[in-house]
């Protein structure tokens, strides 16, 4: 195989591939990208995978092919670690990528020459093939929202598999897309993504983050694929494809309060300023704010015992409840917050033990968000 392309490009295109390649595996080849192809020789098309047998990307970059004696249909696994640090190190040129029937590689640039030695791509994993799935078109944008602003709530607790994904509920009017961690959660309902055939899945984590990474140009279109035992997100030159979590979601509706008496509305961003503040005087274990709610105002405020530091704000609100205390992780309620698109954000309570529900001022048109964040237990009411 032997192609010349840009340095940059071909960079760019291995970063994205690169999400997949495991640090380190017990079969050297994962540690590789594999290097191919299209069969449609006329396209000059390259197509570059990673896999770490959970989750795969897969890459098409427009070359230059050349002949070099070898057969052009060979594939091979270069090494991915020094393949990509080579060329950060290297400016913006053209580079010619050689390599023949013994797995040797080299690149070569008008300034220098450097080889290395890959695997027998025959040898790289085969993808499962998805051609039975359930395909759902949508928009990258679309995609990409979903998954922004869900998967910030993603458990990282390996002892509860099922919420360590994206609990994705596709109908004929909307998809809903739901993740939770225990201590917040989030429920996004949104009309950009339909299926005439509802489905629910629970795509990993790690996918859909890297899903997300891949949605580069959000005026392209996607193809969501579902079935055996895969979910794959098409956006044309990428498909990222992982295997998803075969366990049932817990039942979150049950958890959301339905009877809250108190309702707080106030700015987002001055709300998250003071709370960003106010919480460098916490607790670093606990990382506790507690929220005094008076009418027309908020008072948050932070102790740290152990550096005999505290610090206090008063932001103005709309609130005409009666008085309450309550007290949130300061990481979690920023992470809330952060993911709040309108100016002002509705708080939603009924006492200072259960959770708090969270929704913005003012919806964006086609969706609906809903999230919920539990308190911590204050010593005035533990």
């Amino acid at each position: 195989m032997k192609f010349t392309v840009s340095s940059a490009e071909l960079l760019k295109a291995l970063t994205t591939v690169g999400g997949a390649v495991p640090n380190k595996s017990t079969l050297p080849i994962l540690e590789s990208i594999l290097f191919e192809r299209d069969d449609d020789e006329a396209s000059g098309v390259l197509i570059l995978t990673a896999t770490d047998l959970e989750i795969s990307i897969i890459q098409r970059l427009q070359v230059a092919f050349e002949s070099n004696g070898t057969d052009a249909k060979s594939r091979i696994a270069v090494p991915a670690r020094r393949l990509l640090d080579t060329l950060r190190a290297l400016p913006d040129l053209p580079v010619t990528f050689t390599s023949d029937a013994e797995h040797n590689v080299e690149l070569t640039t008008d300034q220098g020459r450097y080889k290395m030695v890959g695997h027998d791509g025959s040898d790289f994993p085969a993808l499962p093939s998805l051609e039975e799935a359930q395909t759902i078109e949508t928009t990258a944008a679309a995609i990409k929202r979903a998954i922004e602003k869900s998967s910030f709530a993603v458990s990282k607790d390996a002892h509860r598999p099922a919420m360590m994904g994206v609990f994705f509920q596709v109908n004929s009017a909307k998809t809903r897309a739901v993740a939770t961690d225990g201590h917040r959660l989030v429920k996004l309902s949104m009309d950009g993504i339909t299926s005439e055939t509802p489905i629910d899945f629970v795509a990993p984590g790690k996918a859909i983050n890297l899903a997300a990474r891949a949605a580069t140009d959000e005026e392209a279109s996607c193809s969501l694929r579902v079935g055996s035992g895969y979910v794959e997100f098409d956006f044309g030159a990428t498909r990222v494809l992982g295997r998803m979590i075969d366990e049932p979601y817990p039942n979150y509706e049950a958890v959301i309060p339905l009877e809250n008496d108190r309702t707080l509305t106030i700015s987002r961003d001055a709300m998250l300023a003071a709370v960003k503040r106010v919480a460098l005087y916490s607790s670093s274990m606990t990382h506790q704010v507690r929220l005094s709610l008076q009418p027309d105002e908020l008072i948050i405020s932070a102790e740290d015992l152990e550096r005999a530091s505290e610090a206090r704000e008063r932001v103005l609100c709309e609130y005409q409840a009666e008085p309450m205390e309550i007290g949130f992780n300061s990481v979690y309620l920023t992470e809330v917050l952060s993911n709040i698109d309108s100016e002002d954000v509705v708080f939603e309570f009924s006492s200072p033990n259960r959770a708090g529900v969270v929704t913005p001022a003012t919806q964006r048109e086609g969706e609906e968000m809903l999230m919920l964040i539990m308190p911590v237990m204050l010593n005035t009411y533990a």
